[in-house]
């Protein structure tokens, strides 16, 4: 089912009543990627998406308010600038604060830049952005951010899971404690992330349109190493001994999830 309808900056939590209907109707599983397809052409108020369930993708041509993607539960958040906008979403800020607040699962493409305090407290989501403010990644436990644009101060502060990966990252904006502790480590990209950053890259293009997206493809495959070497990957140290655990685990044919990881996971962590 698609469905196209505007939208303006009264309207609030756009969205989270089909995705009610759809949790009480199917349970916490949702329904199939992209099942109902919903395209809104305007301005957002506060909370576009919020607490989205999988099957749901809301498409947005204009700009958002604040919270959009709040609790994302497994849905599909895609917010573009609309074609007569006058400007290029590069650099152009396109959504409020608080993006993607508490989202557990999902994802969100955003061509353009966002306010303050991205993905704060987000436990499982996976988003594409083109630039935050300040405390973006705050209390991070989970997902996974592509940020490919500048971030404000005070990056990744009190993130204790997940990952993000940055292009040209200026280290001076990363929480100071986190990374005088070792508590957050900052490392370039293997070639497994390097096929997830590209899939996530191809994806952003493909709901976007993003001119930044098709630009990095394309340096991408024509220098390689010069554009791979832009990128930084961001991540908890204590995080990075659970994935190489469950990676180990997995080369050694063990359940990553079972009693042998856990035991080595809580001794590498001190748990």
């Amino acid at each position: 089912m698609v469905i196209d309808v505007p939208t303006r900056n009264v309207d609030r939590a756009v969205g989270t009543l089909i995705g009610h209907e759809v949790t009480r109707r199917f349970g916490s599983a949702g329904l199939a990627t992209e099942t109902i397809d919903v395209t809104l052409t305007g301005s957002a108020g506060q909370s576009l998406g919020a607490f989205l369930p999988h099957g749901i993708t809301l498409r947005l041509i204009g700009d958002a308010n604040d919270y959009v993607g709040k609790g994302l539960s497994g849905g599909e958040v895609v917010v573009r600038p609309h074609p007569e906008s006058g400007h290029s979403a590069a650099g152009n800020v396109i959504a409020g604060n608080v993006i993607g607040y508490g989202a557990t699962a999902g994802a969100l493409y955003i061509a353009g830049v966002v306010g303050e305090r991205f993905l704060v407290r987000g436990s499982g989501a996976t988003a594409v952005v083109e630039g935050v403010g300040d405390h973006a990644l705050e209390y991070f436990t989970g997902g996974f951010a592509l940020i490919l644009g500048p971030t404000g101060r005070n990056l990744g502060a009190g993130m204790s899971g997940g990952e993000a990966v940055v292009l040209d990252l200026d280290v001076d904006h990363v929480n100071t404690a986190e990374l005088t502790s070792g508590s957050l480590l900052l490392t370039k990209l293997d070639d497994q992330l390097r096929n997830r950053v590209f899939s996530m890259l191809r994806r952003h293009w493909e709901q976007t349109g993003s001119e930044r997206a098709r630009s990095l493809l394309q340096q991408l495959e024509a220098q390689p190493d010069e554009a791979w070497s832009r990128f930084t990957r961001i991540i908890p140290r204590d995080f990075a001994r659970v994935l190489e655990i469950r990676e180990r685990a997995r080369h050694e044919v063990r359940d990553p999830d079972g009693d042998q990881a856990w035991s080595e996971i809580l001794e590498a962590i001190h748990g």
